[in-house]
């Protein structure tokens, strides 16, 4: 099972018309660690937020929709390092804040050279439209 979704992910990882990415399923069973271990295999670095420790990082979505000036924010609270192609940017659990799920149209459309990969828990209620990209 476990290589089965690792090559679905690399795929991913391949793609020329790859977009955020968006990965559902119940709380605990191993969203968030699959991503990571993706990234240390496949990357040469992994930027991790998680929404539900640090609900501080919602803030940079409230005020711009520009992904690259999110990236920036990000990059200089965190102090994490973010370089396109290289680094898989993991935002986990990101089901509470409606600011980042609107912005991923934007990283889809304006940064589609950041490898972005987002957790959603299965829990969460959502219509079809309230997801902007392509999810998984």
């Amino acid at each position: 099972m476990e290589r089965l979704v690792l090559t679905k992910l690399l795929e991913w990882k391949n793609s020329e018309y790859r977009k955020p990415l968006l990965l559902k399923g119940a709380r605990g069973v191993g969203k968030t660690w699959l991503l990571k271990e993706f990234g240390n295999r496949y990357y040469q670095n992994t930027a991790y937020f998680n929404f539900e420790d640090s609900p501080e990082y919602q803030q940079f979505f409230e005020t711009t929709k520009d992904a690259h000036r999110i990236l920036d924010n990000l990059i200089m609270a965190s102090g994490q390092n973010i370089e396109k192609t290289h680094t898989l940017i993991i935002f986990d659990e990101i089901q509470g804040c409606p600011n980042v799920i609107n912005s991923l149209k934007y990283f889809c459309e304006n940064a589609p050279e950041y490898h972005l990969a987002c957790t959603v828990s299965q829990d969460f209620k959502t219509s079809p439209s309230a997801f902007p990209v392509g999810n998984w």
